[in-house]
Parts: C-alpha cells; structure tokens; sequence
C-alpha cells in the first residue's frame, strides 16, 4: 500500500496539539506526525519527537581534515624544497603552526556551513503537501499514512478543530 500525506490546518496551537493527541491516541506513530507553523514554538510544545541531531560533528571532522591538510602541505613543501639555513631543521614548526591554524579554522566553518545545509535537509528536492496558511498564522498537521487510513485521519482531525484537511 502506497504511504500519501493528509494535512490538517487548524486556527490555534491548542488545537493542533489536541489534534497530535488524538493521532498518537489512535496508533499514528511520532514518525508518522509533523506540525508545520510559521512561528519558533519552543520545541515538545505540540508532543513531537525529539529531533536528533548531528551538527557538532560536522566541524570536528572539518577541524581535523583541516588540521591534516596543513601539516601535510607545509611538511611536504618543506621536503620537496629543503632550504637549509644555517644548520636550522628542514622541518620548522612555528612557520607549520599558522598554517596548520589557519587550515583549521577554514575547515571547521566550511564543514559547519555544509552541515547546516545538511542537517537543515536542503535543498528540498519533492514537493510535499503544504498551505500557503501556514504562511499566515496557521498551524498544519502532516500525517503520513495508508491510504485506507485517509478517512479515519481526516475525521479525527476534523473533530478536534481543523479549519481545512487536504489530501
């Protein structure tokens, strides 16, 4: 059976978190249940899952590939071209430590821009199911179920206060 959206459109957020009781009373998983709004409600206002999240990753990796990529360019430029300047060593480290500094901190904000890009799930490729109310004040409810659910949803988020549903 294939799974379609059917979103709800209700006035408050009172009612739209009733209406997210009701699903999750009636068997709707947390996975399954998304509330669209326009407006930062704290998040757990309307019963949703927790979102988890791996953005502190990001710039860790990007610190590290950084920090490599600094060492290897400034220790190999320094063996291909050895410049031996008064009996000083090939390799010297304060010259290795800006660059390597410098490789850093550009990885880590470059990984932290992407992995906000990816943790965001941009760019959204499929259009989903919307209403341009929600723009405007509106709450929406995104239930995705089986199709033979449809009716059984849209009754349920009818009696709790939907102003619209939309297959």
């Amino acid at each position: 059976m294939a799974r379609r959206p059917i979103l709800g459109i209700f006035e408050n957020a009172n009612s739209a978190a009733d209406a997210g009781d009701a699903l999750r009373g009636a068997g709707i998983s947390n996975d399954d249940l998304d509330f669209l709004t326009d407006s930062p409600y704290p998040e757990g206002a309307f019963g949703e899952r927790h979102e988890r999240h791996n953005l502190y990753l990001f710039p860790f990796i990007g610190a590290l590939l950084g920090l490599t990529s600094g060492l290897l360019l400034t220790s190999m430029t320094q063996v291909a071209y050895p410049l031996v300047t008064g009996g000083k060593p090939i390799l010297s480290l304060p010259p290795m430590a800006v660059i390597s500094y410098e490789g850093t901190m550009l990885g880590a904000i470059l990984f932290t821009v992407l992995g906000v890009i990816f943790e965001s799930r941009l760019p959204k490729l499929k259009k989903g199911l919307y209403d341009t109310r929600i723009t405007e004040g509106y709450i929406g409810v995104l239930v995705n179920t089986e199709e033979t659910e449809h009716d059984r949803v849209q009754l349920m988020l009818s009696q709790t206060g939907a102003v619209d549903v939309k297959r």
